[in-house]
């Protein structure tokens, strides 16, 4: 069974005509409802317990954030903004990745797709940043591990914007591998290759960036030749994908050239890793501000990881800059 996780607040923070709105969601969602919800069971989001939150967000900026949406938002910097309704959708949006990750090791369903927003991975301890302002895939993470048992979670990053705030988060531990496949040069900046993670958390951030022009080809075949090894190497409990979008051939903020194919192959081949490892799936909408070829790539993912879709066999040519990763990963694996 798998699980669409949404709630009414999602469409409560409003940002007018900024390229993150809830447009978005109404384009999945209108996409999904005419495939018959691809047999996605729907499901209410929560709210995020405080205690949840408090395990990757610093107290300050919490009561901050919810003091600044309560008097009416507005812009936090250049990029990120919040409105009265905000505050209430951010707690929802993180509180259905907890909750989700919560039922999947529970083991009632094996996929839940989270279409909530705001999105969360550029969202810092104390930072709101890249229209995100909490980090839903992160308090998702670390719920499965303080309160569902989980020792290893994987975090794979394909959003076309490097995850500084899922990164950051987790530098220091070995127990959330964070793999991220972003463009660069492109914001935030971050997510050099060299860059592994800090103290006991070294070894366990995998960064790819690609050039622009980067397409199905390179995404895939890093999936396939790099991720899915050091996955089966390493054997998570949960499997956590970042999925934006916003690497897609259409997408107006980015240069690379995914598409819908490229995604389910992505999706295909970590359903694959799941199969074998027998964990689960979790989802959490990032970026992709394109509407119509968003929801047609969110419904690729689905299709693939329910096993509707299989992967297309990609070159490792095209993974070559990082396959010494994976031989370099093995030595980190758990006993």
């Amino acid at each position: 069974m798998g699980l669409y996780v949404h709630h009414p607040s999602s469409y409560e923070h409003d940002t007018g005509a900024h390229p993150e709105n809830a447009g978005r969601l109404r384009a999945i969602e209108a996409e999904l409802e005419g495939r018959g919800w691809l047999g996605l069971r729907r499901v209410e989001a929560p709210e995020a317990r405080r205690e949840q939150l408090l395990r990757v967000h610093e107290l300050g900026y919490l009561r901050a954030m919810e003091g600044f949406c309560v008097k009416g938002g507005g812009m936090i910097d250049a990029d990120t903004l919040a409105s009265p309704g905000s505050w209430e959708a951010a707690l929802h949006a993180a509180g259905g990745a907890a909750w989700a990750a919560a039922t999947l090791l529970a083991g009632e369903a094996r996929l839940a797709f989270c279409a909530l927003r705001p999105p969360g991975h550029h969202a810092e301890r104390a930072l709101a940043a890249g229209f995100c302002l909490l980090n839903n895939v992160a308090v998702a993470a670390a719920h499965a591990l303080e309160a569902c048992g989980a020792e290893r979670v994987l975090v794979l990053d394909w959003d076309v914007h490097h995850g500084n705030g899922t990164e950051a988060i987790f530098a220091g531990s070995a127990a959330v591998l964070y793999a991220s496949i972003h463009q660069s040069p492109l914001y935030p900046g971050t997510g050099a290759a060299s860059y592994e993670g800090e103290g006991a958390g070294r070894g366990f951030t995998l960064n790819m960036p690609v050039a622009p022009g980067a397409g199905n080809a390179e995404f895939c075949a890093l999936v396939e030749h790099v991720v899915a090894p050091i996955a089966r190497s390493w054997a998570p409990d949960l499997i956590a994908l970042s999925a934006g979008y916003d690497a897609h051939r259409d997408d107006p903020l980015a240069d690379c050239r995914v598409d819908e194919q490229g995604y389910a192959t992505m999706a295909a081949t970590m359903r694959l890793v799941a199969e074998e490892l027998e964990v689960p799936v979790l989802v959490c909408l990032e970026g992709g501000y394109a509407p119509a070829a968003l929801a047609r790539s969110v419904a690729a993912t689905v299709m693939a990881l329910k096993g509707e879709l299989e992967p297309q066999p990609a070159d490792p040519v095209a993974a070559a800059d990082y396959l010494d990763r994976v031989s370099r990963f093995a030595g980190v694996a758990p006993d």
